[in-house]
């Protein structure tokens, strides 16, 4: 193999790692974001916080599984 394909391949994993690091940030950020308008909402909406948690804790739990489940897959 030539020493610029070595490098070439190395830049791209590079780059690769980076975006996938990038989308596992934002993912975790969007879910905590969604959970907390949610839980918000049902409170507005007359529900107990202590319950609102509780069914916002769902949108975690789906956010671990599909985490697990890439996790797997690579």
């Amino acid at each position: 193999m030539k020493i610029g394909s070595v490098f070439s391949i190395a830049l791209h994993l590079t780059r690769l790692s980076i975006i996938l690091f990038i989308l596992w940030l934002t993912f975790g950020w969007k879910v905590r974001k969604a959970r907390k308008a949610l839980e918000k909402q049902l409170i507005l909406q007359g529900m107990r916080k202590k319950d609102a948690k509780r069914i916002s804790a769902n949108y975690v739990k789906l956010k671990n599984d599909i985490m697990n489940a890439l996790k797997a897959h690579f």
